[in-house]
């Protein structure tokens, strides 16, 4: 029987003893937004799920928390004080049962307590007002990312390799993204000039900057206090404005370097954060601090963040009030210093981070390293260091290297918009024991030899 066309769906009946059956509308995947079939829309929930599909595999590939820092209860403990707090602040019963169980403000209702911590912490002095709460630090990036972006001409610059979730709000939002090299070295400010000066003689206008300058998701590099001015001073010449995440920083052991926000004069950056590594993901609560002012045609003026809250208004309406509450909970019992609340998941990650890259340069000393083609970065924090190999490291190779070794790690090409990273991997730290790390890195060293044995007579 031939397909019939109906609009975008298609009947067939003769594939009734497939997926299809008689009668059923099925639509062309080619007739959707082009991002669904883009590969990286896949990289997230392979990243998420990769680890249940070998659950006796070590895996290094999921840049979640710890689980062992997590008490149940603790979740009721932030809940009923942040439900104290509004008492004690004059809130009726009513008021403060509304809190927890209605919409609250699109803008969101914890943002004196988190202008509060960012104060105290981090030395970011912003009013509540300049303060979006989020689902986390993805709708943050998805709303600036929307504000800034005005036209086909208008180009998000991002660091490559970079978090692959900015890479997919471009591909959702049909915006041009540019990479950034990093160097070998990190971060290189000749490079982001180069590319900016490349972008304008196209004809087209650098808009936004997308970093983590903090032990970075996937490379593990961190941004120094003179690039940092450098950078920020850049951005005032070229009129960029610079997106900052950094959700890893407070989770890392030893003096953080300032953050581009706390160092900014000119209301060239909007910080994105989340609570989901310092607190816990399942919260799901984030935040955008977007203090820049914005001038309407009639001249009245604004902030950016009144712009990311029309937004938010038409994406998830409001975040969460119960998460929001427990988040402020929490903040409230460490008097906003979030860094001490972290003090301890600080030292687990620095020791795990030691530990694997001791294993490496055991496991691999010079002379081997170098036969085998085999290099690493050495991060002093964060979750994930990077792993040049001597083989191209595709899904095929990481499928024989769970399914014949027993552990799993992350393709680098994933994070890599200009398609580099082909022979790469990156490596997670957070979520394993000592005892999982030895086992897991002479697996993975197992894996490297034979594949990149099983590359040279291929």
């Amino acid at each position: 029987m031939p397909r019939v066309r109906l609009s975008n769906r298609v009947t067939s009946a003769e594939e009734s003893t497939g997926r299809i059956v008689v009668g059923s509308s099925v639509l062309r995947k080619s007739e959707l937004h082009s991002s669904v079939s883009d590969p990286v829309l896949d990289t997230m929930n392979f990243l998420n799920e990769v680890t249940l599909r070998y659950p006796e595999a070590i895996s290094f590939a999921p840049g979640r928390p710890y689980d062992g820092f997590f008490e149940t209860e603790e979740v009721l403990t932030h809940l009923r004080r942040y439900l104290d707090h509004l008492a004690e602040r004059g809130a009726s019963p009513e008021q403060v049962r509304t809190a927890v169980y209605q919409y609250g403000p699109t803008a969101g209702q914890i943002r004196e307590i988190i202008a509060d911590s960012l104060r105290r912490d981090e030395g970011i002095d912003v009013r509540p007002e300049s303060i979006v709460v989020t689902v986390g630090a993805q709708e943050a990036m998805m709303l600036a990312v929307r504000a800034l972006i005005r036209d086909p001409d208008d180009v998000l610059l991002v660091s490559s390799p970079c978090y692959v979730g900015i890479t997919g709000i471009a591909r959702l939002l049909d915006v041009t993204l540019c990479p950034v090299p990093e160097s070998a070295a990190g971060f290189s400010l000749s490079i982001l000039e180069a590319a900016i000066r490349d972008q304008r003689a196209a004809g087209r206008r650098p808009r936004a900057f997308y970093l983590v300058p903090d032990h970075a998701n996937p490379s593990g590099s961190t941004l120094s206090l003179a690039d940092r001015a450098a950078l920020l001073d850049l951005a005032a010449r070229e009129d960029l404005l610079i997106l900052e995440d950094s959700p890893y920083r407070l989770v890392s052991p030893g003096a953080p370097v300032p953050t581009l926000k706390a160092l900014d004069r000119h209301r060239a950056v909007v910080h994105l954060g989340s609570y989901s590594k310092t607190l816990f993901p399942g919260a799901r609560v984030g935040f955008a601090v977007a203090d820049q002012t914005v001038v309407g045609d009639d001249g009245r003026t604004g902030l950016l963040a009144d712009e990311l809250s029309k937004i938010k208004s038409m994406v998830t309406v409001n975040t969460s009030s119960l998460s929001q509450a427990v988040v402020a909970g929490a903040l409230l019992a460490a008097g906003g210093r979030v860094s001490e609340l972290n003090a301890k998941a600080a030292g687990h990650y620095g020791d795990a981070m030691r530990w694997v890259l001791d294993r490496l340069a055991d496991r691999l000393p010079p002379q081997r390293r170098a036969e085998l083609g085999v290099r690493w970065n050495e991060p002093t924090g964060g979750f994930f260091l990077g792993v040049t190999v001597g083989f191209e490291a595709d899904e095929a190779a990481l499928t024989r290297s769970a399914e014949e070794y027993g552990v799993i790690w992350t393709p680098m090409r994933y994070f890599h918009p200009d398609d580099g990273g082909r022979r790469a991997i990156r490596l997670s730290v957070s979520y394993l024991s000592p005892e999982e790390i030895d086992e897991g890195i002479t697996r993975l060293v197992a894996f490297i030899d034979a594949e990149t044995r099983r590359e040279a007579h291929a």
